[in-house]
């Protein structure tokens, strides 16, 4: 009788089991802690439960400081959905005309997109501040949302991806019917790069939504911040004031929230990549 693993494929599932349980170890705790009270946080083992207190803590987290948790959230939502689609759609514009269009400094751009790429984004923040402090949009949701809107890792994937998967001649056919370039993009080219768009799209919401170091130097209005900037200021308040008021339990049970949308986006695009895969074997 065979094993059911190789010998030479056991070292490769050992580490990926290892990794695997690297991620899923903190995800484990912050779902056991979101259940607990506050005293039972801080008493009981950190895997183990100890009561279910996760309704009372939800219902704490809405009504602490007047709700502002709930304008968090929204916060984060519009900070998200905006950057997220408008960064698809400008590197789906750019992406398609430095794949399929040639002019006059093409290739200075794509050297200086790639070179963009390598640039850490919290090394831009500060710059970026002073750009929009002359514009006079620091805290506001634009100062958030506009320098999110640029990406240039997705301008590259989509770049890639049409170079691979658009064939020249099927637009050259497009614009021999008389179709226009717009209609060609939109038409043609869109419904065959979904899967990257939603690729970029994901991308950008995830990064915008954990993203904490741009709006804590944007924003100084508590009404105007994201989940990220507002839990950590409860943090440093529960800290602050140990052993009088302390807010732990429900840093951790918004922690927990805040992760339910990230998963949802993920469960109801995941068929887009299974379309686009599909769609790839046939070709």
């Amino acid at each position: 009788m065979r094993p059911l693993v190789a010998p030479k494929t056991r070292v490769p599932h050992v580490l990926m089991a290892a990794g695997m349980l690297y991620f899923l170890v903190p995800l484990l705790w912050i779902v056991i802690a979101a259940t607990k009270s506050q005293s039972a946080l801080l008493s009981s083992p950190a895997l183990w439960f100890d009561g279910f207190s996760l309704f009372d803590n939800l219902t704490q987290l809405f009504r602490e400081d007047g709700g502002v948790y709930g304008h968090w959230l929204a916060n984060t939502a519009v900070y998200s959905g905006a950057s997220a689609a408008g960064a698809t759609v400008l590197a789906a514009l750019a992406g398609y005309g430095l794949s399929r269009f040639s002019f006059w400094g093409k290739r200075f751009f794509e050297t200086a997109l790639l070179g963009m790429i390598m640039v850490p984004a919290t090394a831009l923040v500060l710059p970026t501040y002073l750009i929009l402090s002359h514009a006079g949009v620091v805290n506001t949701m634009w100062a958030v949302i506009l320098p999110s809107l640029l990406s240039p890792f997705g301008t590259y994937l989509v770049r890639v991806y049409v170079a691979e998967s658009v064939p020249a001649e099927l637009l050259d056919a497009a614009r021999l019917d008389r179709a226009g370039e717009w209609r060609i993009f939109w038409r043609v080219v869109v419904p065959m790069i979904r899967p990257v768009l939603v690729t970029v799209f994901l991308f950008t919401l995830v990064s915008t939504w954990n993203n904490y170091f741009l709006p804590l130097v944007m924003l100084s209005d508590a009404e105007l911040f994201p989940l990220t900037v507002g839990l950590t200021t409860w943090f440093n308040t529960a800290q602050q004031e140990a052993g009088t008021r302390v807010l732990f339990n429900l840093v951790v049970t918004g922690s927990l929230l805040a992760i339910v949308p990230l998963v949802i986006a993920f469960v109801l695009l995941q068929r887009f990549w299974r379309s686009g895969a599909a769609a790839g074997a046939l070709r």
